[in-house]
């Protein structure tokens, strides 16, 4: 009796200590909430310039967020379409990439594949000058995309100048629901090896993945590449549907925990599988995250197959969708994922990252062991999939990430459009060394960072100097390095040529053959799937 008394006192007082915590909880809330109010309200009413208090809060609400982690965000009503796209890769409109010309208008980058711009003969090249009647020149970009877009089944009146022709016409486009697919590629590269370039999980994405699977598979492909580099992730649910493919139904592919039970669970596959036996390698980067990273988990951890490249991103949380008033969404952390083995996909330091922004390096102390379920090989956790064979991809010089930020090869593509009404195959256009030549005239025109890293390193070594008043003592030295590193636009456009060469087909190819043709067309200089691909045919 004494004891069943003090059971009772003991869960009376934890369940007073439970209400207390909460009535604190409580208080502090209201007392956050009060305090940021009446901050506002001072400050709408006597601050020195007029104050936008809806912008100053989102500042705020943005502030708070960020300080939980990189990934938790507040999407006002808004940003509403920009979130169905994100879950669906999928919008109303006619389906083109553009730019804004402040001078001419909005010109057509690229259009998508099979979209209505193609439906309607818009091409790359193309400036639309009005919308509906309308000028575009006084509208900023966005609106311009804003005015393109619309439901599926209305009509959208452009004037057009052909950028073939120069020519200016009325085109009169219905719009339809844009989908851009998850799987831009797939086809047998050498030795019977199946391949798909997989770049997203959006809603229903698993079917373009089932389809170019079955289609391989039925041209009897001996082993299969899933190429999930710097696919950023997406629908947890469309990556188990896609390894559902290859396991046996019922099998636990990932799990989560999270400080509910609601946010806790187990994911298995639903389906029965396609081929259990297949062999499987799967191409990984460090910007291979989230959904990405769970196929690559399961794959390891399950002896299913084997993982190449470099270790991933490092992201393993669950983020929920929550409306929290007026139209808009909270995008939250519920959860963290972990791989069948028990291995957490997280990065342990959100702040500790590369400059690509993949994780950083970690301390042997903090990695702990986890065998796989199969064959009991070791794999460590501490942030991302450590691929079972490291294949280093081919890095890129300044001057090529200044080239492609600039997008001075696609400006250059567009204007080869423009004067090729076709050209060779994906796997067989090469540009030759006079086309390569006038592309050296074109982009020497144009800016951007021409420097060398070692010529970058040397203006910030300069800076340095100056600001410690060494300059004037070294001035020679310095000069002299500085006027051997120096080369000119079109001299540093001909030393790259090996490296810039592809890149600049690969554009050009893309004008005319969308993105499964730039895909094909990476492919034939991609050395890290090349090296890949030696692997596996070496049986390594």
């Amino acid at each position: 009796m004494k004891f069943l008394r003090k059971y009772i006192l003991s869960l009376v007082l934890a369940s007073s200590a439970v209400t207390l915590n909460a009535q604190s909880a409580d208080f502090k809330t209201g007392k956050a909430l009060e305090a940021q109010y009446n901050i506002l309200r001072e400050l709408s009413v006597g601050f020195v310039d007029t104050v936008d208090v809806e912008e100053l809060v989102n500042v705020g609400i943005d502030a708070m967020l960020n300080s939980l982690d990189p990934y938790t965000e507040y999407i006002p009503d808004e940003n509403e379409e920009d979130l169905e796209m994100m879950r669906t890769a999928s919008y109303g409109g006619i389906g083109a990439m553009i730019r804004k010309i402040d001078s001419v208008g909005v010109l057509i980058s690229q259009p998508y594949l099979g979209s209505p711009a193609v439906k309607y003969g818009i091409e790359p090249g193309d400036f639309i000058l009005a919308i509906d009647g309308e000028s575009v020149l006084p509208l900023p970009v966005d609106k311009c995309s804003e005015r393109m877009k619309g439901q599926p089944g209305t009509q959208v009146k452009f004037l057009v100048r052909k950028g073939r022709t120069g020519e200016e016409k009325e085109i009169i486009v219905t719009r339809e629901r844009v989908h851009i697919p998850d799987v831009s590629y797939s086809g047998v590269l050498r030795d019977s090896i199946g391949y798909i370039r997989h770049d997203a999980f959006t809603d229903g994405g698993h079917r373009d993945f089932r389809k170019a699977f079955m289609s391989l598979k039925e041209k009897g492909i001996a082993h299969l590449v899933i190429d999930l580099r710097s696919n950023g992730g997406g629908i947890v649910d469309e990556a188990v549907n896609i390894l559902s493919l290859f396991l046996p139904k019922g099998t636990a592919v990932v799990s989560a925990k999270g400080r509910t039970p609601q946010s806790e669970f187990v994911m298995r596959t639903m389906q029965e599988p396609a081929d259990t036996l297949i062999p499987i390698t799967v191409l990984v980067n460090s910007g291979s995250a989230s959904a990405s990273e769970i196929i690559a988990g399961a794959i390891q951890d399950l002896d299913r197959g084997t993982i190449a490249g470099v270790r991933t991103y490092g992201k393993g949380l669950v983020q929920g969708f929550r409306p929290v008033g007026y139209n808009g969404n909270l995008k939250f952390t519920t959860a963290k994922y972990y791989t069948p083995s028990g291995r957490c996909v997280q990065a342990i330091d959100y702040s500790n990252r590369n400059s690509d922004g993949s994780v950083g390096a970690v301390p042997d102390s903090l990695k702990k062991a986890f065998k796989t379920l199969k064959k009991g090989r070791t794999v460590y956790d501490g942030g991302g999939i450590t691929p079972d064979t490291t294949i280093k991809a081919e890095s890129y010089s300044r001057p090529a990430y200044s080239l492609v930020a600039n997008d001075i090869f696609g400006e250059y593509a567009i204007e080869y459009y423009k004067k090729h009404p076709a050209i060779a195959s994906p796997a067989e256009f090469t540009v030759t060394d006079a086309e390569y030549e006038d592309f050296v005239q074109f982009a020497s025109k144009k800016e951007f960072d021409s420097r060398s890293a070692a010529q970058a390193q040397l203006d910030q070594m300069l800076k340095s100097a100056k600001s410690e008043d060494l300059y004037d003592l070294y001035k020679a030295e310095f000069d002299a390095l500085e006027k051997k590193l120096s080369i000119s636009k079109e001299e540093m456009l001909r030393v790259k040529k090996a490296e810039f060469k592809p890149l600049l087909e690969e554009e050009i190819v893309y004008k005319y053959y969308y993105t499964p043709g730039r895909v094909e067309s990476i492919i034939r200089n991609d050395l890290q799937l090349q090296k890949t691909l030696d692997m596996i045919s070496k049986g390594l």
